[in-house]
């Protein structure tokens, strides 16, 4: 372990270094494009931009989802924006966010393209187009929207915190894995409190907080995110646990995880997604296995 104890912060911080760990040669101090590059546009009303983080699930499952429900109007083509090579900041995808951070989405179905990012606001732009997994009003509807917003503002601690501190930082240090551990604990302590009496997150009902939530906790409990199930021990939140497999077992969460996926073994990837047929005839299915990680 090293000893991180003696740094001071100067009086104005400059970036004059890669920071290290995993993700060092994309981060950066300033916005914008760094290349110029158009995207690519399909046949759907629904051009999405993505990668199969948890981010990045969250609207292929929502997209899978509302398929599997009978809106073929929801018919969308997925495009991989590999964020390791830095497709995030060509110019075409800074067009659609700004903030260079996948998921982006463009919604062609209406008179004038409609350009959606922030993950959160693809789900409930989604919802309320198809009036589908979220309730329309009252005490339901916010509720929805209570754990919509509360993973929002808690995953960041779970990723960029603890994920990051324990899984990609150049060095291990105590403080800041004890920091976040502790905080993913409460966090997923929460759920487990709330799911005692529920069986999804807002109630009865699936809804775009579920969808929301599963790809960062959901798959944490289930042994997929950074390694760390066994050192949080996630199996003793046994709320959480029943809750993740339940959603786990759905068809459209199943296909949905596949979707813009680049990594991990050849038969979960589905790198593109243009019909409900590329499921069955995935063209990375004839990639050698060093050529798909």
């Amino acid at each position: 372990m090293s000893d991180n104890s003696t740094y001071t912060p100067p009086k104005v911080w400059t970036w004059d270094q890669e920071s290290g760990g995993r993700f060092a040669s994309i981060n950066r101090p300033i916005a914008g494009a760094t290349h110029d590059k158009e995207l690519p546009v399909g046949d759907h009303p629904f051009q999405l931009y993505s990668l199969a983080t948890p981010n990045g699930v969250k609207v292929t499952v929502m997209f899978e989802e509302l398929l599997e429900a009978g809106h073929t109007d929801a018919e969308y083509d997925a495009w991989l924006i590999n964020i390791g090579d830095g497709d995030q900041f060509c110019s075409g995808f800074v067009d659609i966010n700004p903030n260079s951070k996948i998921p982006a989405l463009m919604d062609r179905s209406g008179d004038e393209p409609q350009r959606v990012f922030e993950s959160a606001s693809i789900l409930m732009h989604l919802a309320e187009k198809f009036n589908a997994f979220l309730p329309a009003s009252g005490p339901a509807r916010t509720e929805t929207l209570n754990w919509l917003f509360w993973q929002m503002g808690s995953a960041p601690y779970l990723g960029g915190g603890f994920g990051h501190f324990y899984a990609y930082a150049p060095e291990k240090w105590q403080y800041p894995i004890d920091r976040f551990a502790m905080e993913a604990k409460r966090q997923l302590d929460v759920l487990e409190r709330e799911l005692a009496t529920k069986t999804y997150i807002a109630g009865e009902d699936y809804t775009i907080a579920d969808m929301a939530i599963w790809p960062w906790y959901g798959q944490l409990v289930l042994g997929r995110l950074y390694d760390a199930a066994e050192f949080l021990d996630v199996k003793s939140y046994t709320n959480v646990v029943r809750w993740a497999e339940a959603i786990d077992a759905r068809p459209a969460v199943s296909r949905g995880r596949m979707v813009n996926r680049a990594f991990g073994e050849l038969h979960t990837q589905l790198r593109e997604r243009h019909s409900a047929e590329d499921f069955q005839t995935r063209t990375q299915d004839k990639l050698e296995p060093a050529e798909a990680e």
